[in-house]
């Protein structure tokens, strides 16, 4: 059941994903060569209840943690730790807010201290520009699948891979609701949900350098890595859908 919410509902969101805004942009001064994941992860908390909110992350069973921050292979859901950054890495902070009843959630993957490869450059960049192509896709009159479809479009059309397994998603008094929101159109685009006013959803693209597959990381009951051990990357926003316009939240 996909829970449309209401103009005033909309409105706790949009001030939630503008503190969740804030909170990562002050955290992203964290990311940098010899911190540990566990540091940036208690910063994130501390942040997040000085914006009177609450990690979003911590409410899902048997998580306990603030944000995700899979670093190169790592794709998702991998837990902070004691492994400190090396320039070059690429991380993905993955985080989520719950301000007022609410959830917001988003992810950026960035390059820590120096890295002189153009091509991790340019595999970033082509995430962060299918995200926003993604994202105008997201209006009334259209379907999901158009969202899915423009995602499959531009990392494919890079030569990227799409880990298709892993999705979008509906979100709001839940972290995960429906829809799923695939990266890649798995449905012909007329049988997609249609985008309606009081949509609110979290685009991903969440994507790899070689591999669609992934395999759980040895150890870790949460931490997903790419079968080939290939570079992988998410960008994430979260964007409500109104009558007027479509607001990315976050």
């Amino acid at each position: 059941m996909i829970h449309l919410k209401t103009q005033e509902e909309i409105e706790i969101m949009r001030e939630g994903g503008r503190r969740l805004r804030n909170v990562v942009k002050k955290l992203m001064s964290s990311i940098r060569v010899g911190a540990t994941t566990k540091e940036i992860d208690r910063k994130a908390e501390s942040l997040i209840r000085k914006y009177n909110g609450e990690p979003s992350f911590k409410k899902v069973p048997g998580y306990h943690w603030s944000i995700c921050i899979p670093i190169n292979e790592q794709i998702v859901h991998t837990p902070p730790s004691k492994r400190r950054l090396k320039g070059g890495d690429i991380v993905t902070v993955d985080i989520g807010m719950f301000y007022k009843g609410f959830h917001t959630d988003c992810a950026d993957t960035v390059v820590v201290g120096e890295n002189n490869d153009s091509s991790v450059f340019r595999f970033l960049e082509v995430g962060k520009k299918a995200l926003y192509k993604a994202i105008d896709q997201a209006k009334l009159g259209n379907r999901i699948g158009h969202i899915s479809q423009t995602i499959e479009r531009e990392i494919y059309g890079n030569r990227y891979k799409i880990v298709k397994e892993l999705t979008g998603h509906g979100i709001g008094r839940e972290l995960h609701e429906d829809p799923y929101v695939f990266g890649f159109l798995n449905a012909p685009i007329e049988r997609t949900v249609p985008i309606r006013s009081g949509l609110v959803i979290a685009i991903e693209v969440i994507y790899s350098i070689g591999a669609e597959r992934f395999v759980y990381e040895t150890g870790s009951e949460w931490s997903v890595v790419t079968k080939d051990r290939s570079l992988s990357a998410c960008f994430e926003h979260t964007v409500a859908v109104t009558d007027k316009e479509t607001v990315v939240l976050t």
